[in-house]
């Protein structure tokens, strides 16, 4: 039987409490998934404030059966009409549609987003694309994948693109992927922790900004069952187990 994974590599800039990245997964109303990855200006809460916004936009619109392609604009639409065009956002959207059994990316990012198989090919899709906010009539840039056993889709804010550029090295991302050797039953997971502790390795554990990785794999697995799941693992900062000590406290 053939899987839909999703994996998600998330780790904020150095210093910094929280990630200006924001990404949501939902339920296609149709049938499949989408992901909408959005990293906002700057960093830090003003960032993660925009991007909340914008990833809100675009879950609402994807809930209501809107294309990728209309919500995409939609949401560039609004940003650029709110803030008058001095704020911008990336903003990618993943879908996998099970109706017509494609892997669908709406890019309005410069970084570029990577394709690999099980016959080792990687495939780098790096059209020019530019971020929403900025300028009128703003328009993602759209690629579709068809849906098969060893496919795997990595897409990324620019932070990844950024690492190691302090101590000058490079990530290499495309030799990178290019040495992973990709199995039909392999898990999205796999691909995106390898990808984070490469990147946290280059910046000796301490990134110069939000680093945020989407891993979609097509696997194959032998199990029979329908049943969906879903894992996450959040970090808790000690400031919020302070805030929930002083909360607890003010009962006494």
């Amino acid at each position: 039987m053939i899987h839909i994974d999703i994996a998600v590599a998330k780790v904020p800039r150095h210093g910094a409490s929280e990630s200006g990245d924001t990404l949501e997964v939902i339920e296609r109303p149709g049938g499949g998934l989408s992901v909408v990855l959005v990293d906002g200006q700057g960093s830090g809460r003003g960032a993660k404030t925009l991007s909340n916004l914008i990833a809100t936009r675009a879950i609402t619109q994807l809930k209501d059966g809107a294309r990728d392609g209309v919500v995409a604009r939609a949401v560039h639409d609004y940003l650029y009409t709110y803030r008058m065009g001095q704020a911008s956002a990336t903003l990618n959207i993943l879908s996998i549609d099970f109706a017509s059994g494609s892997l669908r990316v709406s890019r309005n990012n410069p970084a570029p987003f990577f394709v690999l198989d099980a016959s080792g090919e990687v495939q780098m899709h790096n059209e020019p694309s530019t971020p929403i906010g900025l300028h009128p009539l703003t328009k993602p840039v759209i690629s579709e994948i068809p849906l098969r056993s060893g496919v795997q889709i990595i897409m990324f804010t620019d932070g990844l693109l950024k690492v190691g550029e302090r101590y000058g090295v490079d990530m290499e991302l495309g030799n990178y992927l290019a040495g992973w050797r990709t199995e039909v039953d392999q898990p999205a997971t796999a691909l995106a922790e390898a990808l984070l502790s490469r990147a946290l390795e280059l910046d000796r554990n301490e990134p110069t900004d939000d680093i945020s990785i989407v891993v979609a794999a097509v696997v194959e697995r032998a199990s029979v069952s329908r049943a969906r799941r879903m894992t996450v693992s959040v970090p808790i900062e000690r400031s919020v187990e302070r805030h929930e000590e002083a909360f607890n406290g003010a009962d006494d």
